[in-house]
């Protein structure tokens, strides 16, 4: 009974870590895509080498 508790506790954990992963690449999606195409200067001139290295085109 023990290795079941152990086992489910542990299939816990990685649906807990791959969720913890998918919401920061989401996060990370959202605030490059807000960057990229974020017409206020200011956002672009932060964010200038950023953009190029990422592909966005900014010229």
């Amino acid at each position: 009974m023990t290795t079941l508790t152990q086992t489910q506790s542990l299939t816990k954990v990685n649906i807990s870590k791959n969720r913890q992963i998918l919401a920061s690449a989401l996060f990370g999606l959202i605030i490059l895509s807000i960057v990229g195409f974020a017409p206020l200067e200011v956002i672009h001139n932060a964010a200038h080498d950023t953009r190029h290295s990422s592909g966005f085109p900014c010229h």
